[in-house]
């Protein structure tokens, strides 16, 4: 694995699936230029995030829909990570995060915590996924979670077990702040978050936030590119459309899990056969 990543940290307009999807090409021209080989949008990026009801009437047939059309095209050039609203057949709305390439979709996870605490009402409105695996790129083996499931332990740890090198967080973190303050306490906080996952994980961490205003909620961006010896390789603007780029290596995966043994070290049958005898009818009687 050896690539050039980019992160386009953007703004969205809410419900305007054409404009969103022009605003991809947009970065998706600009991350080609740049001769990235992957690019990574934020949560929810092509709907906008502030939905509520409107949600139903965006909610895309991932099989069928047309609107996907132009971004495979696209994909034949770049792999595509992006977040949008999903249709399942079971007609559950899912808040969803879909890589494309080669033209096809070949990947979707569905965001298993959506947030109902604080600003947030998203399990008023959309389904929860339940399964995360990791999964092969021609570029390497990835994750990707989307915001509030990158906050619960087993969800990063689970993708690196199975495999993934480079774990991919779609967001749309909010703060209640304007635009004049550098050093965001929510910034610092996820920031922190990131370099504890990519180091005791020994993998790559890429964070994609959005930015712009919705519903009285300002976004923060400060998208980034973690190393997997927890360092920051590239860190996007606060609250201003960006694009960065940094370039992906197996060899620093390779680097840290041999320089520091605890992932290679892990045993996952411990925790299967924990989580089992906890959660066994015979103790929960006890």
């Amino acid at each position: 694995m050896e690539f050039r990543t980019a992160i386009a940290q953007i703004d969205s307009r809410v419900g305007d699936l054409k404009n969103n999807v022009a605003h991809h090409e947009e970065f998706i021209d600009k991350a080609l230029r740049q001769k990235a080989s992957l690019i990574v949008f934020p949560e929810l990026s092509l709907t906008g995030y502030t939905l509520r009801d409107l949600a139903w009437e965006i909610a895309l047939d991932l099989e069928h829909d047309p609107v996907l059309d132009t971004l495979k095209k696209r994909s034949k050039r770049i792999s595509i990570v992006l977040g949008c609203v999903e249709s399942g057949r079971n007609h559950g709305i899912y808040n969803s995060a879909v890589f494309l390439e080669d033209g096809a979709i070949k990947h979707v996870h569905r965001k298993i915590y959506p947030p109902t605490y604080g600003m947030f009402e998203e399990g008023r409105y959309f389904s929860r996924g339940t399964a995360v695996r990791a999964f092969d790129s021609k570029l390497g083996r990835f994750g990707v979670l989307v915001c509030e499931d990158f906050w619960h332990l087993s969800l990063p740890y689970l993708l690196t077990m199975d495999g993934a090198e480079v774990l991919m967080c779609l967001t749309a973190s909010p703060t209640r702040v304007g635009g004049d303050r550098e050093d965001l306490t929510n910034a610092r906080i996820n920031h922190e978050h990131h370099r504890t996952y990519a180091r005791l994980l020994s993998s790559y961490v890429l964070f994609s936030n959005r930015v712009g205003f919705e519903d009285g909620v300002n976004f923060w961006g400060g998208s980034v590119v973690t190393g997997p010896s927890g360092e920051h390789v590239a860190k996007a603007k606060y609250f201003e459309e960006d694009l960065i780029v940094s370039i992906l290596t197996s060899q620093e995966v390779q680097r840290a899990r041999r320089f520091s043994r605890h992932l290679l070290d892990e045993d996952p049958v411990i925790v299967r056969e924990t989580l089992t005898r906890m959660k066994s009818p015979r103790r929960r009687k006890s």
